[in-house]
C-alpha cells in the first residue's frame, strides 16, 4: 500500500517553493541605477560619443557564460538638425554571418526612444555620468528552419576614455538569463570639445 504525504510536509515544501521563487524574483529586480554613475568621469554624451566612425569588437556568451560567436561591427552615427540621432551598424560574425541594424535616436524629453527594424519594442535610452541604459525587446533568428525568438535586452554601456566604451548587455526570456554580448566600441576620430 502506498503512502500519501500528509499535509503537514506539503506545506513544509509549498514555503520552501515559495521562499526560493521569491528570492529568485528579488534578486532578478536587483540591480544598478543609473544614478549610481553620476559622478563618474568621463562624463558620456550621446550626441558627442556617437557621432563620425565607430569601431566594435566582441563576443556573444550562452546561458552558461561560454563564448560562443565572435565579431566585430563598424558604426557610423550622425545627428539631424532636430535631434535625432541614426547609427548606422555592419556586423560580421566569426561564422560568416553579417547582419545590419540601424537605429534611430528620438528624442523624448528625458533620453531618447530608440527603435531599429528588428526591434519589436523601442528601447528608452538615459545616461547618467559615464554610463548609458537602455532596455528593449530584440526579434532574432533561431533555429534552422527561419523561426524567430524575441529577446529582452538589458543594455549598459560606460564610457572608460573619451574614445572607448565598454558595452554588457543581458539577454533574457521569460526571464531567465539566455546570453550575454561583451564588446568595446572605440571612436575612429576624437570628439570635439
Amino acid at each position: 500500500m502506498q503512502k500519501q504525504p500528509d499535509a503537514t510536509s506539503w506545506n513544509g515544501w509549498r514555503s520552501i517553493l515559495a521562499i526560493g521563487f521569491m528570492s529568485a524574483l528579488l534578486s532578478g529586480c536587483a540591480g544598478p541605477a543609473l544614478e549610481d554613475y553620476s559622478n563618474l568621469e568621463p562624463e558620456l554624451e550621446p550626441t558627442r560619443f556617437f557621432e563620425g566612425e565607430l569601431v566594435a569588437r566582441g563576443v556573444v556568451k550562452d546561458w552558461s557564460g561560454e563564448v560562443i560567436r565572435t565579431f566585430d561591427a563598424d558604426i557610423t552615427a550622425s545627428w539631424d538638425e532636430d535631434g535625432v540621432g541614426t547609427l548606422d551598424e555592419v556586423f560580421r560574425f566569426n561564422d560568416g554571418e553579417r547582419q545590419t541594424r540601424v537605429w534611430t535616436l528620438t528624442p523624448d524629453g528625458e533620453g531618447y526612444r530608440a527603435t531599429a527594424g528588428d526591434v519589436v519594442e523601442a528601447g528608452q535610452m538615459r545616461w547618467s555620468g559615464n554610463a548609458i541604459h537602455m532596455n528593449y525587446v530584440l526579434r532574432v533568428e533561431y533555429g534552422d528552419d527561419d523561426s524567430t525568438l524575441d529577446v529582452r535586452m538589458d543594455d549598459w554601456m560606460h564610457l572608460v576614455t573619451e574614445d572607448t566604451l565598454i558595452n554588457q548587455t543581458t539577454m533574457s526570456k521569460w526571464g531567465f538569463n539566455v546570453g550575454e554580448l561583451v564588446l568595446v566600441i572605440r571612436k575612429l576620430e576624437p570628439m570635439n570639445e
